[in-house]
């Protein structure tokens, strides 16, 4: 009974096998893979027509020259083709590509994405050096044999016809007929099989040689990566101002008012029992601290002088109020965009909050300039010196590296024992 029962599964997936082999005569992949094959033979005819006649015609030339075939009027023709063939087949080169990638989008529903542009300068010399035009040329010259494997294809397809005809025109012996009608039938069999693999393989050729290279691959995410860290520093830029604002509009507006009531209340109600006055001076001296704290909370999120009036006015307030002597020099032809000047700003700002309590300075200097696309800050003070960023600090040096790292700039601090002390950040604006 066992040995019956693996005898019919062994039939039933013999069958099964079978079934499949034959319905992927009309599957759609089967046909899809044969009409890019079919496409991929149309347009390696035209690049090899395009690119193989260019060299042809340039090696001819080049030959008439060297064997000095022909007079002067010859001689420069040819000159002149040999000059003008590299960049037509800059051109050719090009165009195959973009017939390539255009087939393999809209037939194999393959989307290669560009690389690196091979137009660099100096052009025409630049994208013969570029190794993503030799990465296309390889392609082009490899898709010959994925022409090869299409037409392959095609023939395997049309084998039954090819019998069928041979058949009749033939009238070959009853063994060889029957030959050939089973190697048409396994043909056939084959045909979808085959397209699926020649269509693999022109996708992998395109993807290796058309495709984006290792190194194209990290320039785009380095890009992609440096755009979405802008994107983050303005969007946190843009949160501190609706921050700041609402706060301002808010919260602040509120304890003003909250101050000034209990300020008339203190002064109005002037006969109520100590207890109660002590009471109301309290909660008046408390609504004035609460609102001086949110006045410095709203400053150290985002000055509003910053918006209004630019990052000179701002660094003039800071300078002005802190607690010991501060020179400021600003030297900015053009201002830089406003969230590189945010970081500017505070920068700045967490720079003089540690002179002021850490590097026991008498005075400090702030010294601000854009050279082209380089805004360059130093602040100097005369303080103890010795000053060396602490892992895990985010609010000091550290956090004054991690501001600039934010926008891709940079920062250094010098500052030997018995100082001064320099802290030099460089923030690239843009052009």
């Amino acid at each position: 009974m066992s040995l019956y029962l693996d005898v019919m599964t062994s039939a039933d997936l013999t069958s099964s096998r079978a079934a499949a082999l034959v319905s992927s005569l009309w599957s759609g992949a089967a046909w899809r893979a044969t009409r890019n094959g079919l496409a991929a033979l149309g347009v390696a005819a035209v690049g090899t027509a395009l690119i193989g006649g260019l060299g042809v015609t340039c090696g001819a030339a080049v030959y008439s020259l060297l064997t000095g075939a022909g007079d002067l009027n010859h001689v420069m023709v040819y000159l002149a083709w040999v000059l003008i063939s590299p960049v037509l087949a800059l051109w050719a080169v090009k165009g195959a590509t973009a017939l390539q990638r255009s087939r393999l989008r809209d037939v194999a529903g393959v989307d290669i994405p560009e690389g690196s542009s091979a137009w660099r300068r100096p052009w025409p010399i630049g994208p013969w050096l570029s190794a993503s035009t030799w990465r296309q040329i390889t392609f082009h010259v490899l898709s010959i044999t994925i022409a090869a494997g299409a037409g392959i294809v095609v023939a395997c397809w049309l084998a039954p016809l090819a019998a069928i005809a041979f058949l009749i025109a033939g009238r070959p012996p009853p063994a060889v007929g029957a030959a050939v009608c089973v190697a048409a039938v396994v043909l056939l069999l084959t045909a979808p099989w085959l397209a699926r693999q020649v269509t693999r393989a022109d996708e992998t050729l395109a993807r290796l040689l058309l495709g984006p290279s290792r190194s194209d691959e990290l320039a785009l995410r380095l890009e992609s990566l440096t755009k979405s860290r802008a994107e983050i520093v303005a969007a946190t830029d843009a949160e501190r101002r609706r921050i700041e604002r609402d706060l301002h509009d808010g919260a602040q507006q509120r304890l003003v008012s909250l101050a000034m009531n209990l300020g008339m209340a203190k002064t109005r109600f002037s006969d109520v029992p100590e207890p109660a006055k002590q009471a109301i001076v309290d909660a008046h001296e408390e609504a004035l601290l609460a609102l001086s704290e949110v006045r410095e909370f709203i400053r150290g999120l985002h000055p509003a002088v910053l918006n209004d009036r630019g990052l000179v006015a701002a660094l003039s307030g800071l300078a002005a109020r802190a607690s010991l002597p501060v020179k400021l020099t600003v030297d900015m032809p053009r201002p830089a965009a406003p969230s590189l000047e945010a970081v500017a700003y505070f920068i700045v700002s967490e720079a003089l909050t540690n002179v002021v309590k850490h590097a026991q300075a008498t005075q400090a200097e702030v010294t601000v300039t854009r050279a082209g696309d380089i805004l360059r800050i130093a602040v100097t003070d005369d303080g103890r010196g010795g000053a060396v960023p602490a892992a895990g600090d985010g609010t000091g040096l550290r956090g004054l590296a991690q501001r600039a790292a934010a926008v891709d700039g940079t920062l250094s601090i010098d500052s030997p024992p018995g100082g001064p002390t320099v802290i030099t950040a460089e923030l690239p604006c843009e052009s």
